[in-house]
């Protein structure tokens, strides 16, 4: 099952696919198109892990060997918003990139997981688009504040999909689209650290609780946009993410 949050008539309502492409159903019914409503993340968050040089073809294009441990850091909740939301760049910016990536959503609270029960405590799926300022970054393993954890650089949705309908998490392409033009291509199966792996590591650290979120790196293939470009990220079976970038005179 797929269902999104959107805001729509001063109320936050539950919204599932109608099954046809820009349509979405409310609880009551009713039908809207996807432009008449203002999106949220699909989920609550709670905690957001994120990891840096997760897939090998992208430390390979920074420059980096894969990480023999995981590069975690957190992410504030005020870096989300939903789908076709608007991203400020800031205007001194000279380099700014999209990270397409497959954000695994915590189900239930997690302590001292074995990977062999990781998916257990997944309660899904959706997209994220983590965006980062690569004039703002003073050491990759450790990226700071306005690296990433900018207001509205993190889009996250459309839709969470249960972990159920998910075969095989560790096998889905992705994408990104700049403008309708395809820049980025990859697959989940060449994450360095796979997501049961994360899950066993992370919760062996602290206890997880629902409404967690991990994500879970990018491949290769990043392209300095700019504002008004709009950036289309999309995992295969998960879905297809919408985000405008706008330009930001603030500091």
């Amino acid at each position: 099952m797929k269902r999104g949050r959107i805001a729509f008539n001063g109320a936050i309502h539950e919204v599932r696919p109608a099954g046809q492409e820009g349509l979405l159903r409310l609880a009551d019914g009713r039908v809207l198109r996807e432009d008449e409503a203002l999106w949220l993340p699909p989920v609550q968050p709670g905690t957001i892990f994120a990891l840096g040089l997760n897939y090998a073809d992208h430390a390979r294009e920074l420059a980096f060997k894969a990480p023999e441990q995981p590069l975690v850091f957190l992410k504030g909740p005020n870096a989300l918003v939903g789908h076709r939301a608007l991203t400020p760049r800031p205007a001194e910016a000279e380099y700014m990139h999209y990270e397409c990536e497959l954000a695994v959503v915590i189900g239930r609270q997690a302590r001292n997981v074995a990977r062999g029960q990781a998916y257990d405590y997944v309660a899904g799926y959706t997209v994220a688009n983590d965006y980062a300022i690569r004039d703002y970054l003073e050491n990759y393993y450790r990226p700071n504040l306005r690296v990433k954890n900018r207001d509205a650089c993190t889009p996250l949705g459309p839709w969470l999909v249960d972990a159920a309908d998910v075969a095989d998490p560790m096998n889905l392409a992705l994408r990104t689209l700049v403008n309708g033009r395809q820049t980025q291509a990859g697959n989940t199966r060449d994450m360095v650290f796979d997501i049961p792996w994360l899950i066993e590591y992370l919760s062996g650290i602290m206890t997880l609780s629902p409404g967690d979120i991990i994500l879970t790196g990018t491949p290769e293939g990043l392209v300095n946009v700019q504002a008004g470009d709009e950036v289309v990220t999309e995992i295969e079976g998960i879905g297809r993410l919408v985000n405008t970038l706008i330009e930001d005179n603030a500091n």
